[in-house]
């Protein structure tokens, strides 16, 4: 078949690519994604468009990865449903706060979850340090309300999805261990498109079914999803978890940047001084945690 025989010419160039630009270019994908995700609200609702794209991906990642589905124990089942909970929560919260936040303070705020995972339990001093900066940076970001287009129902919102993002991680190596990551990718999404298809079905009504709002969020469950897991799978099998760590920490400040290019937001000082404070926070976890990077982690 061609496309078997051009597979490992694909996987050749993808490997030649520089692991850290690889990982850029997932870290641009996601916030990009997101970006063009909120220029379809006013079609669907965010609500609809958390639907549409998890959807998406559940069904290319069935059709690629073809999990297997009989002969799974009980505890397999409640644990890829919890994961799939995660995902859902994650996405559907997620995307009702960015109708009340601007992109870069969404995403500032969300960081939050994974830093939380990298630190808890700790009794180190420094990891003290990290989850003042953190919280420092939210607080400032809190304290906006009513200003510089943040809403505390948005700040409410986006701290649910980032308790659901530290949810997914923890649960992310145990589903990993029990189906294969794909495969609890795969399974993990479909459980959260039932989940989210509720919301978005009451907020989308018919208009889910319009060509343009379809074609709109195919796009961004490839920007979103596919396209960011893809380059994370490569590039870490070349980088540090340290390095790894670094470049994720950059999320908030392409946030901002995505808003300001696509969306047409301003950068107040408030959140440029919070972007920098979360992302120090979450440079410096990484560079000084002892745990292992995964890309199911985000």
């Amino acid at each position: 078949m061609p496309a078997a025989r051009s597979a490992p010419a694909r996987s050749a160039r993808a490997d030649a690519a520089p692991p850290q630009l690889l990982l850029l270019g997932a870290v641009g994908s996601v916030q990009f994604g997101s970006a063009f995700a909120d220029k379809i609200f006013g079609s669907v609702g965010p609500g609809g468009v958390a639907f549409l794209r998890v959807l998406f991906t559940a069904v290319v990642l069935l059709v690629v990865v073809r999990p297997r589905l009989t002969g799974r124990t009980p505890a397999q089942l409640r644990l890829v449903a919890a994961y799939g909970l995660a995902l859902a929560g994650m996405n559907w919260s997620f995307y009702e706060a960015l109708d009340h936040l601007p992109l870069g303070v969404a995403v500032t705020v969300e960081f939050t979850g994974p830093l939380a995972v990298a630190v808890a339990g700790s009794r180190r001093l420094l990891d003290g340090v990290w989850v003042l900066l953190a919280g420092g940076g939210v607080a400032l970001l809190a304290s906006r309300g009513g200003e510089d287009g943040v809403e505390p129902i948005g700040i409410a919102l986006v701290l649910i999805a980032a308790s659901c993002w530290a949810l997914y991680i923890l649960l992310a190596k145990r589903v990993g261990a029990s189906y294969g990551a794909l495969e609890a990718l795969a399974l993990g999404m479909a459980v959260g498109t039932v989940l989210v298809a509720p919301a978005g079905v009451a907020q989308g009504g018919t208009a889910l079914l319009h060509p343009g709002v379809l074609a709109g969020c195919l796009g961004v469950a490839v920007l979103s999803s596919l396209i960011p897991y893809s380059l994370e799978l490569v590039a870490l099998r070349r980088l540090s978890t340290a390095v790894f760590g670094l470049l994720m920490s950059l999320e908030p400040a392409m946030a901002a940047l995505a808003g300001v290019l696509v969306l047409g937001e301003d950068v107040s000082v408030a959140l440029a001084v919070a972007v920098v404070l979360v992302a120090t926070a979450s440079v410096g976890s990484s560079l000084t945690s002892r745990r292992p990077a995964s890309p199911l982690d985000g």
